[in-house]
């Protein structure tokens, strides 16, 4: 009887052990495979920025079949990373989320045209775009410019371009617009247009949780937070030794890409981490962004409701 009440209390001291482990371990989940758009968080899990925090990390890519942002409403991982329209579109539709860090300023996005033509004279032309939600300021663009583009759908890389079979692509500044510039293809003021030098400039990258996670973790989420931009203030002090770290995940994950294309991605991402208004890198949502954004989804029928700065903020 006595051995039974000792393996008792054993027990449970274990399974409180256990429990407060859980308690600090986040499962993150980028929205992509393994690449320097990422490399803030690699850092910080490096260079051990995390278990200084007090918090255990894991970083967990998204499988082909599932994305991160599905991996986070099923409450697979506890953090992951969304564009500021895809958490719009979340919580339009019944899941509240909450933005604990944001690191991108500015819209990556840009449409590029073949054979030198200026992509706000597409009208009614074959545009390809992926088949996630990365591209939805571009459709809202497309809608508000009358362009009616047809779009084209697609997963990645930038074959159906060089193949002829469309007149322009949506891409994004730190990507697949390098891959086309490796590519060979010419690409100037005539045949670019990029969305942060209109009136379409809307942030991506922020790093969100659900709103449920975050009122139950909150010192959890700040330590994560907090932890990250170290990582980045990092990479942006030391970026070759940052691709160092990027380049080991990429050939862990078995990533086809190179040193060359991953420096010049990780360059235009800490690019786009400074505001162009400011000059610095100010890793916080905007809510002028936030409400342009929402304007635009309105517009086009994307959002039945206007989703506000103050439902995605923590204060």
């Amino acid at each position: 009887m006595r051995l039974w009440m000792v393996l008792a209390v054993i027990f449970t001291v274990c399974n409180s052990w256990a429990q407060k482990d859980d308690d600090n371990t986040i499962v993150f989940s980028p929205h992509w495979t393994a690449q320097a758009q990422y490399a803030g968080y690699y850092v910080a899990e490096a260079k051990g920025f995390y278990r200084e925090a007090g918090i255990k990390v894991k970083i967990q890519h998204p499988a082909a079949s599932q994305s991160a942002m599905s991996m986070l409403l099923s409450k697979q991982v506890q953090v992951t990373m969304m564009q500021l329209t895809q958490a719009l579109a979340v919580v339009d539709n019944g899941t509240p989320l909450v933005n604990i860090l944001q690191t991108s300023m500015n819209s990556a996005l840009m449409i590029v045209s073949a054979r030198g033509k200026d992509p706000l004279k597409q009208k009614g032309k074959r545009v390809g775009i992926w088949n996630v939600n990365s591209g939805i300021t571009a459709q809202c663009m497309c809608n508000r410019e009358h362009l009616n583009y047809q779009w084209i759908y697609f997963a990645q890389n930038i074959n159906l371009f060089l193949a002829g079979v469309l007149d322009a692509m949506v891409v994004m500044s730190y990507n697949e617009y390098y891959q086309l510039m490796q590519a060979g293809i010419e690409l100037d003021e005539k045949n670019v247009y990029r969305f942060c030098e209109h009136n379409y400039n809307v942030q991506q990258d922020g790093v969100y949780m659900t709103r449920q996670y975050y009122e139950n973790h909150k010192e959890q989420a700040r330590r994560f937070a907090k932890a990250s931009r170290k990582g980045w203030e990092w990479t942006a002090q030391h970026p070759e030794e940052a691709l160092d770290i990027v380049m080991q995940y990429v050939g862990k994950e078995h990533v086809a890409t190179n040193r060359v294309m991953q420096r010049l991605m990780l360059e235009e991402i800490l690019r786009q981490q400074v505001d162009r208004e400011s000059k610095k890198r100010e890793f916080r949502l905007r809510p002028d962004m936030v409400k342009l954004a929402s304007q635009l989804m309105l517009e086009s029928n994307l959002l039945r409701r206007e989703v506000t700065y103050k439902e995605l903020s923590t204060f």
